[in-house]
């Protein structure tokens, strides 16, 4: 069945209908026109009796979702800030050990004998290269290094490649690196390869998802990334053997970032989240910050792991 067209006042008068207090219809009805009905959608389900009783709890607030609304908003541009320096940091350390080990000219670094030569990765290796090469030749004209580069010099270098590769395709890299070159990536971070390997695209799927103002505070993602000591230095309990939360939920996301972020970057980004999760707390009424919490993935006591080493 098609949907209606509704206008800001029918929308108004369904919300009320639905049991949703709104003491300020003006402001609800400039929210309503900026941000599009659909963000009631989005961030309406923690308010609501329940998935077959469509109303909302007694005492239910617009505001109080506009605010859930408005600090997922601030929680993707804390998380994209950082997973945008993490992606920095990995572009830097593959870059140079490419460059340290094959030379710095894409004939030599991107030559498919310097990566896994394993007989089920060469299908990969090859479409993967291809995909890299057609990446420097489409991006590569958008930035002023790479144009330097190919027009002074006759190459470019992996330290400027790199630029113009997304997050998803570096993570593609790492998986036909050497297992050497990747043990010796992965010694960089101080973590192990497997981890890296499962890391790297649950990362770049959060990235994305920042990039692209998707709901990020409930997000859940079909990997799971394996157990941590976070996990139990934490007391997270488990159901049916496994952790309830930093498996595949944000609280996931921290972790990774715990342990790939510098502890510098990582402690200024929980203080930023942390205040968010404050601020977010105070401007709700129905329902409890720990509601929220829950939704995340999020211990009670989270910003433990900041002095967790």
């Amino acid at each position: 069945m098609d949907k209606i067209f509704k206008t800001i006042d029918e929308q108004i008068t369904i919300l009320k209908n639905k049991n949703l207090q709104i003491d300020d219809e003006e402001y609800a009805k400039n929210i309503l026109l900026r941000e599009n009905y659909f963000f009631i959608n989005g961030y309406r389900y923690l308010f609501m009796k329940s998935l077959v009783d469509r109303t909302f709890i007694n005492g239910a607030n617009f505001r109080e979702i506009y605010a859930l609304f408005y600090f997922d908003r601030e929680l993707r541009n804390i998380l994209f800030k950082n997973i945008l320096i993490l992606e920095n940091n990995i572009k830097s350390i593959i870059s140079y050990e490419l460059s340290r080990k094959y030379g710095f000219k894409e004939k030599k670094y991107l030559n498919p004998n310097n990566f896994n030569r394993d007989s089920h990765k060469t299908r990969q290796v090859n479409d993967l290269l291809k995909k890299i090469k057609r990446q420097i030749t489409i991006n590569g004209k958008e930035h002023a290094a790479t144009r330097h580069y190919q027009s002074n010099y006759g190459y470019i270098p992996p330290w400027i490649v790199v630029k113009v590769l997304s997050f998803g395709i570096v993570g593609e890299l790492y998986t036909i690196l050497k297992p050497e070159d990747q043990e010796s990536i992965a010694n960089m971070f101080n973590v192990d390869v497997a981890s890296l390997l499962v890391y790297l695209p649950i990362i770049a799927n959060y990235r994305n998802l920042c990039a692209h103002e998707d709901i990020c505070y409930e997000h859940k993602t079909q990997k799971e990334i394996p157990e941590t000591k976070y996990h139990k230095l934490l007391n997270i309990p488990k159901t049916n053997g496994s952790y309830i939360y930093g498996i595949n939920d944000l609280f996931s996301l921290i972790i990774m970032l715990k342990r790939l972020l510098s502890k510098e970057d990582f402690h200024s980004m929980l203080n930023e989240i942390s205040y968010e999760i404050d601020y977010l707390s105070g401007r709700l009424h129905s329902i409890k910050i720990n509601k929220v919490l829950d939704r995340m993935g999020f211990p009670q006591n989270y910003k433990e792991i900041v002095r967790m080493d």
